[in-house]
């Protein structure tokens, strides 16, 4: 990896992970009541141990992980993407493949190596490259379709300037970097913008000191697991940063994607 790959991974961690650290407050907000000391350890157990379980069956089965991470990180992507347009399912289709169809597809000999690390496997990773290459074709034609039909809808057209603009770092930049630039000041950055602006003021400081306690801990925790895992410096810094999203990922997205938006729902 190049300067620029652990730098793009040093910027997930730092700016990119912390939006996590807000989970347990969309989880109150969303019904879970904290007051008791009994359902503030349920919440923690609950969370941390389905991390681990999604850490741990990643060991066991790579590359079955990795194509879930892949379907349920453009699912989560895409719906956030669009979070404050709408819900209309072929714009979020075409944000939701951004990152597991186009940077593979746009990157491939780049992305390989990264895939081969993340599955231990050089075939393997071959062939879910093949199978991502296929669906790009289907995904250019909806983000040709999503064009015209922001003609229609026009409240679309901010999004989809974006995911151009995106489109096209992802062609001139290396993978990590153009997913680092899209996870810390895309995604990130909106995720904080509208859970910021929902909370009550009279809130805000707790729950900023509560995200940046959450935030000190999984660096603590990252760091713990990086002197355990043995091996290269490239393949230990790559399975930290993604076995370590995916596993973070499915309890963020139960919050955000499902808990969250039923509350706004009723």
């Amino acid at each position: 990896m190049t300067s620029w790959d652990f730098a793009a991974l040093a910027a997930i961690f730092l700016f990119g992970i912390p939006h996590g650290g807000f989970d347990a407050a969309i989880a109150r907000r969303s019904g879970w009541s904290m007051r008791g000391p009994l359902s503030w350890v349920t919440f923690h157990i609950a969370y941390i141990a389905m991390a681990t379980v999604v850490a741990l069956l990643w060991w066991q089965f790579p590359l079955i992980s990795l194509c879930l991470f892949l379907l349920i990180s453009g699912y989560h992507f895409g719906a956030s993407d669009i979070a404050e347009t709408g819900t209309d399912w072929l714009p979020w289709l075409a944000h939701s493949g951004l990152v597991p169809i186009a940077i593979p597809s746009l990157n491939p000999e780049a992305v390989k190596p990264i895939f081969s690390i993340l599955i231990g496997s050089n075939e393997a990773a071959d062939i879910l490259l093949s199978v991502i290459q296929l669906l790009f074709i289907g995904w250019i034609i909806c983000c040709a379709s999503y064009c015209f039909f922001s003609l229609h809808k026009k409240d679309y057209g901010k999004p989809l300037v974006s995911l151009v603009l995106m489109i096209a770092i992802v062609g001139l930049l290396p993978p990590l970097v153009s997913f680092a630039v899209y996870f810390c000041l895309w995604h990130s950055r909106g995720h904080i913008m509208r859970l910021w602006d929902s909370l009550e003021q009279g809130n805000r400081l707790a729950i900023v000191q509560e995200a940046i306690t959450y935030t000190l801990l999984s660096w603590l925790a990252a760091v713990g697991v990086f002197f355990y895992l043995s091996g290269p410096l490239t393949n230990t810094m790559l399975q930290l940063t993604f076995i370590g999203l995916a596993a973070l990922t499915w309890p963020h997205m139960i919050l955000v994607d499902y808990m969250d938006k039923r509350r706004t729902a009723l």
